[in-house]
């Protein structure tokens, strides 16, 4: 029996740091999902497919109430579907730090995306940073909460020091790996942003 309690740790162990790698893979899809909304010279529909349009009184997303095609290498279209949400979309598009300004016909939206100035591509660099930090920060939070778990279970008898340290490496070699790639993230969308 006691050998059978010693024992039941080590699958909470291995629980707890598939979580934890969970986690941190959800933070960088976050992330990815963000990164893609930033505008570099090319229309993209992940633009605005996350906008909040007021629906009658509901924040909902745009991706929710029209298709976005992307007709021309600068210029996205937006097919509602239906047609009395118009006015709430272009409110949205206006409202959101794209700065264009959407065309209606009264069936369809074209968004014409102007080249981006250089002070404009500083400007999202900055914007970029912000967002990978927050995402790398989101990261470490997943570490912080891990470790303390650990140290938790090593206080509680369930670890002995040599097991905790050996968690704790691994703890790092995990958050590293995901800090490495919100920097290559980070550098990816840069370097869009700069291409002229």
């Amino acid at each position: 029996m006691s050998k059978k309690q010693n024992e039941e740790p080590t699958p909470n162990i291995e629980a707890m740091f598939k979580d934890a790698e969970h986690r941190m893979k959800q933070a960088i899809e976050h992330l990815r999902h963000d990164l893609a909304g930033y505008r570099t010279g090319r229309a993209n529909p992940a633009l605005v497919e996350r906008l909040l349009v007021d629906y009658y009184g509901t924040p909902t997303q745009l991706q929710q109430l029209a298709s976005i095609t992307v007709p021309e290498p600068r210029q996205l279209l937006i097919q509602p579907w239906d047609p009395t949400t118009i006015p709430a979309i272009e409110k949205a598009i206006q409202r959101s730090d794209l700065g264009v300004n959407p065309i209606s016909d009264g069936r369809t939206l074209r968004i014409n995306l102007p080249p981006l100035t250089e002070e404009r591509r500083r400007e999202l660099i900055k914007q970029v940073h912000k967002r990978v930090e927050e995402g790398r920060v989101a990261i470490r939070n997943i570490r912080r909460d891990l470790l303390e778990h650990l140290r938790r279970l090593q206080k509680d008898k369930h670890l002995s020091e040599d097991e905790l340290k050996r968690h704790e490496q691994q703890v790092e070699k995990l958050t590293h790996k995901y800090i490495e790639e919100a920097d290559r993230l980070q550098a990816a969308k840069e370097s869009e942003l700069m291409e002229v």
